[in-house]
């Protein structure tokens, strides 16, 4: 199974050792996707945008699970955890995706790139 990740699980940040097994397909950029900056980690919603960029992994069920422990993924009443998980479209198949299902007004909005925190040692393009 596929996973999109556009935040702390991405190449150089926090929380990657969580995927060091799982096999990189490549990065896309989605333009279905927007982020909001919530300061240590970004919130993604369903909304147009100009291209929020992904790292595509494959991934086993086990990887999964520990994933939606640290995503808070609640999938009894998925609307009531601070993540949801859904199928979303990339360019390499259908892929698990986070949404954040808590309130986003007033937070900085990522509609092109990548969110970046200021910690990070990796570096837009």
């Amino acid at each position: 199974m596929l996973i999109a990740v556009y935040g702390t699980l991405k190449s150089g940040m926090i929380n990657h050792k969580l995927l060091e097994e799982a096999r990189l397909l490549g990065t896309d950029f989605l333009d279905g996707i927007a982020l909001y900056d919530l300061g240590d980690f970004p919130a993604a919603r369903l909304e147009p945008s100009d291209g929020i960029l992904v790292e595509v992994y494959e991934i086993t069920d086990k990887e999964l699970a520990v994933l939606d422990v640290l995503e808070e993924c609640n999938h009894d009443k998925p609307e009531q955890g601070l993540y949801k998980r859904v199928q979303y479209s990339t360019g390499f198949g259908w892929a698990w995706i986070y949404l954040y299902n808590g309130q986003v007004e007033g937070l900085r909005r990522v509609t092109k790139g990548g969110w970046w925190p200021a910690y990070s040692l990796v570096t837009t393009f």
